[in-house]
């Protein structure tokens, strides 16, 4: 049975599942939705057109589905927030609505987001991936999944962080990083592979070897034709196939 406490102020219009808890002086607007097993702390924001997966975790003061920070945005747009599954939002955590007319601003499932870190409008968060405290991202940043981003960090809008990439803390990202990469150092540059991250996700043996080489071929500014294909490679060749809007991150 769900568990809402009395000073909570629920919509009459927001649709919530079996077991879920709202605690002390939260609110959820309008046409929320919150799946099963969500808990939502004291204290908490759930603005209209928030869709929650189940088993959710919302600490206090974190909000969600708030105006996109874009002066130009027209707030009688309708568009959407939209989170996946057991998914980890601590205190202070902000993500914003989409900013395009019916438009989603996509978190994907089993996500951990840590103190005051900021998802802004029209991004679009993959599974696994972990932000540490403080880290902000500008709108309409791509994020893959199994993505770690280290404390402090910014990213530029229009950016992509490609899957199973890991973020050196306090660093301005202004250019696309590679998937499966290491970013760091000043200038911030791609310096190796992810090799923990890469080896912790199953990623080993040949598959892994033939993203050593993939990068060794890219050092080179070479091709990756004459590599086997393998999963990883795959999703490599189709990321590097997609025209970047702000650059990629030099190798080093």
């Amino acid at each position: 049975m769900s568990s809402i406490h009395p000073t909570a102020c629920i919509s009459s219009s927001a649709i919530l599942g079996k077991n879920v808890t709202v605690g002390a002086f939260a609110v959820i607007e309008d046409k929320v939705e919150i799946a099963d097993d969500c808990h939502i702390m004291a204290h908490s924001f759930i603005h209209s057109d928030v869709k929650l997966g189940k088993a959710n975790v919302v600490h206090p003061q974190v909000v969600l589905g708030g105006l996109p920070q874009d002066l130009g945005f027209d707030a009688s747009i309708v568009s959407y927030l939209q989170t996946g599954e057991n998914c980890v939002f601590r205190e202070g955590f902000t993500a914003h609505r989409a900013t395009i007319e019916n438009g989603t601003t996509l978190i994907g499932s089993n996500c951990y987001f840590m103190n005051n870190s900021h998802v802004a409008h029209d991004c679009v968060i993959g599974d696994e991936t972990i932000f540490a405290n403080n880290v902000a991202i500008g709108g309409f940043v791509e994020v893959g999944n199994n993505v770690f981003v280290g404390g402090a960090t910014v990213i530029h809008q229009f950016c992509r962080v490609g899957a199973f990439a890991m973020v050196q803390g306090a660093l301005g990202v202004n250019m696309d990083v590679m998937p499966f990469m290491l970013l760091g150092g000043q200038p911030i540059r791609h310096y190796r592979l992810n090799t923990l991250g890469l080896k912790r996700a199953g990623i080993k043996g040949e598959r892994y070897k033939v993203l050593v080489e993939a990068l060794r071929l890219l050092r080179k500014k070479q091709g990756l034709d004459t590599l086997s294909t393998t999963p990883e490679l795959a999703l490599l060749r189709d990321w590097l196939a997609v025209k970047s809007k702000r650059g990629v991150h030099g190798l080093i």
